[in-house]
């Protein structure tokens, strides 16, 4: 059978990219950056050289511009029923693409702005919620309206959100002072694990719905083994400098990643045990942030501030420039193709 058009040009463009026709077969997800191109002391609504905001590639190697021109654009998610619904925060709100970002309608008013992690929750598609820095919002006609829901949090700024895929209403947020859970739909929260500063971010790894990290700005990296009711401390990840992701990869169960400012890039393959320092051939070890791929097995992807994005095919032994020339990539997003 003859390939089509389209993916006779994926293919070839993947393959120039260093990416074989057998992986590029594989690609199941768009891969998307929240960046600012801009520089920095730049004034929204001012010209640029570039547009910042949402970047979109389908082939791993050519980027394109999504929306409208956003220097902060914090993060992304998508319907879990629908990948053509975005759903972003910017520094103005929640903002909703019912089209993959060919239009885009502002779904908050200006109580809500700043928003930071937003999910969905995959057993209620209707309900997202959202961290905001004073609380926590929620979404339950699939981030159409949204009202506040943050009894029991104090000192409320909220970066992450993490929605439990095992449990319907169960979400865990990272906070100024601590992380909190819910398990009644953000009705009642309680602090499970408290923190001498910011968590910034949390997740839970694809093999086992029980275990999750996260990465503060203080406390170094935190795990939990039972779906985030109790934290410890990651022995062998510094906690002089602050962590701005922590990343599990999908490919591999015992292998995951932190990064942060001056902590570079930090891999550990026995699940924790021990970890490598793997900062070496990035332009700087101030690392945004950084993600695996989950359609290439040991790809991993870092935002080295205002350098280039750099990618790595072999879990960050050797890493080569990607894309832009100067960015600060607040999240690195997949979104299944529509």
């Amino acid at each position: 059978m003859m390939m089509t058009k389209r993916n006779t040009l994926r293919t070839l463009v993947a393959v120039l990219a260093g990416i074989s026709v057998a992986r590029a077969a594989e690609l199941k997800h768009d891969l998307y950056f929240c960046v600012n191109v801009s520089g920095q002391g730049s004034v929204m609504g001012s010209a640029v050289a570039a547009a910042s905001g949402l970047y979109r590639s389908n082939d791993r190697q050519n980027f394109e511009h999504v929306g409208f021109n956003n220097f902060r654009t914090f993060s992304l998610t998508h319907d879990p029923r629908d990948p053509a619904v975005l759903i972003e925060t910017v520094i103005d709100g929640i903002m909703r693409s019912p089209d993959r970002g060919k239009s885009w309608r502002r779904v908050t008013d200006w109580t809500m702005t700043e928003p930071k992690g937003i999910a969905f929750d995959l057993n209620s598609p209707d309900d997202v919620y959202a961290g905001l820095p004073d609380g926590i919002a929620v979404s339950h006609d699939r981030g159409q309206t949204w009202q506040r829901a943050q009894a029991g949090i104090r000192r409320a700024f909220t970066h992450p959100i993490i929605v439990d895929r095992a449990k319907k209403g169960r979400v865990v947020a990272g906070t100024e002072l601590g992380i909190y859970l819910t398990e009644d739909g953000a009705r009642t929260w309680r602090l499970v694990q408290a923190t001498s500063k910011v968590t910034y971010d949390l997740r839970q790894s694809p093999h086992d719905p029980n275990v999750m990290l996260a990465a503060t700005s203080a406390d170094g990296a935190l795990r939990s083994d039972d779906a985030g009711r109790s934290w410890k401390k990651v022995e062998g990840v510094p906690s002089a400098h602050t962590l701005h992701y922590g990343r599990f990869d999908p490919h591999d169960a015992k292998r995951f990643a932190v990064c942060g400012w001056d902590v570079g890039v930090l891999v550990s393959e026995d699940a924790g045990r021990t970890w490598v320092d793997r900062t070496e051939g990035l332009p700087n070890r101030q690392i945004w942030c950084m993600s695996p791929d989950p359609d290439l097995p040991g790809r991993l992807y870092a935002a080295p501030y205002l350098k280039p994005v750099h990618v790595s095919d072999d879990f960050g032994r050797t890493w080569r420039p990607l894309v832009f020339e100067k960015a600060i990539v607040y999240d690195i997003v997949f979104v299944p193709h529509p």
